[in-house]
């Protein structure tokens, strides 16, 4: 089974995909291609999708049962002790060696982020 997620991409590149593919829902595409097939195909959404973004899932024989590949995406997979994860970037997380954001008094500065 190999399902293809498209965010923003052209419609000539969902054209070209319902070939192989069903689009069960509009940028989601699913079917049973072979291993060849399915690879051409991630090669011409990788090349079409422009300002878009893909996502490639597809059974295979491991742990989990599946894999996924990303293209122009934020989530991106990582290998943690052979499992495949998702790490999402952090938002609005600051560190503690960030700079204090203007208009703070020194006394509270000196708080927040010690003696400097």
């Amino acid at each position: 089974m190999t399902v293809i997620v498209l965010t923003n991409c052209p419609s000539g590149l969902r054209g070209f995909l319902t070939r192989w593919l069903l689009e069960i829902s509009a940028g989601v595409f699913i079917g049973n291609p072979s291993a060849k097939v399915r690879d051409v195909l991630w090669d011409e959404v990788q090349q079409y999708a422009d300002q878009g973004r893909a996502l490639l899932a597809h059974t295979t024989n491991n742990e989990q049962g599946y894999t996924f590949r990303t293209y122009d995406h934020a989530w991106h997979p990582i290998d943690h002790e052979g499992l495949t994860l998702i790490r999402r970037p952090s938002i609005g997380t600051s560190s503690p060696t960030s700079t204090p954001r203007a208009g703070w008094s020194k006394a509270s500065k000196r708080r927040r982020f010690g003696r400097t």
